[in-house]
């Protein structure tokens, strides 16, 4: 316990709330959904849809079970024409996870009356997960110029999402590596945003705009947006040539950040990073630009775990993200890539704000130790 006179920078190793949804074991590497191994339900062929009705319910779903899930999911596509202008009156240059943002606070204005009920939330949440979908795609369509679109049904989640985006069927790789960065996005413990939207949601406030808050910390370059440095970290190092003499440069002469490399809990392999390279290794074989930064990525991490490794300092998940956005068409544009975080992410919050509220509800009021000024007289801007 610390004593009065201690804080915890960063809150770190403070435990601020008891959860079923995710566990994880940073030395060993492992990371547990509601515990089941991430690396079990992504070799099964989980669609993630299976995943977000677990974090929802506690438990897999049967086959009829997942129908009707599904159905609530899809009712979310149909977003309000507020929705769609509060994303296209936004520059086309502005941030994505911001007008993901922007649409959920009208959400959250729309929604006025909205009040937390254990027989209506999680069918809430799961249509709050169709409407990131829709939101995200048409985000992604107002900074690329192309028009509004309303999400049809596709197959699975991924495969409505990439349509949505794209305006045509995707591969069936394409759909695989989307559907894996869905679920090993979809929740990870409480970093920044959840704690962010948590904070939001312990004063009862709805749940569009814990949505907003907690993307309010997701869009930092320090959270979400680390696969986007991370691959325009590759990009700056050009080609597999240059990655000792940049590394020595700016890594070992430098000291600078090596983006993509150390967690905050782990200190091995962040096992989401493993399975991201094995994706990134199958998408980048028809994409030149991918498969360069690709190649860079190995050639850099291999130079750099000998060097960090004995500090506990590997890559972590988004490392190699980045690298399979790109490789299904996402340009290094607009923090999209954070978008996509968001937009798996969207179910890991919904689980925690209802398991939160439902469970523990206790408003969230830490206290800060003072050491300004003792007290003094205050002086009449006439007499100073």
């Amino acid at each position: 316990m610390m004593n009065s006179n201690q804080i915890s920078p960063g809150l770190e190793d403070v435990n601020i709330k008891w959860t079923r949804l995710t566990s994880i074991d940073g030395n060993k590497g492992i990371l547990r959904y509601s515990g089941y191994s991430i690396d079990d339900i992504i070799k099964s062929g989980a669609d993630v849809g299976e995943i977000q009705y677990l974090f929802l319910n506690g438990k897999l779903p049967n086959k009829e079970e997942f129908i009707n899930f599904s159905e609530s999911v899809e009712r979310g596509y149909n977003i309000p024409d507020y929705v769609i202008k509060s994303i296209r009156n936004l520059p086309v240059e502005s941030d994505s996870v911001a007008m993901q943002m922007a649409s959920f606070a009208s959400l959250a204005a729309a929604k006025a009356k909205f009040r937390w009920d254990k027989d209506k939330d999680r069918t809430n949440a799961a249509e709050a997960i169709g409407t990131m979908l829709a939101v995200t795609a048409n985000v992604y369509r107002h900074f690329m110029g192309l028009e509004p679109v309303v999400p049809e049904k596709q197959g699975g989640f991924a495969e409505t999402f990439l349509n949505a985006c794209f305006d045509k069927k995707p591969s069936k790789e394409e759909v695989e590596a989307m559907n894996a960065a869905l679920i090993l996005y979809t929740d990870h413990e409480v970093p920044a945003s959840t704690t962010a939207g948590l904070v939001a949601v312990s004063t009862l406030s709805d749940m569009y705009s814990g949505v907003t808050a907690a993307l309010a910390a997701l869009k930092g370059p320090l959270h979400g947006g680390a696969a986007e440095a991370a691959i325009a970290q590759f990009a700056s190092i050009g080609s597999v040539d240059n990655v000792e003499k940049w590394f020595d440069e700016n890594i070992v002469k430098n000291k600078s950040r090596l983006m993509g490399f150390g967690h905050r809990v782990y200190r091995t392999w962040d096992p989401r990073g493993i399975i991201f390279r094995e994706k990134a290794g199958v998408l980048v074989k028809k994409n030149k630009e991918a498969e360069n930064l690709f190649k860079i990525a190995v050639k850099l991490q291999d130079i750099a775990i000998p060097k960090f490794g004995s500090k506990g300092i590997y890559p972590n998940t988004d490392y190699y993200s980045g690298i399979v956005y790109m490789s299904l068409g996402f340009p290094l544009k607009n923090n999209i890539y954070t978008g996509l975080f968001a937009l798996s992410r969207i179910t890991g919050l919904m689980a925690h704000f209802i398991e939160y509220v439902e469970e523990q509800q206790r408003l969230i009021r830490p206290r800060s130790i003072y050491k300004g000024p003792e007290p003094r007289d205050f002086v009449p801007i006439s007499k100073r």
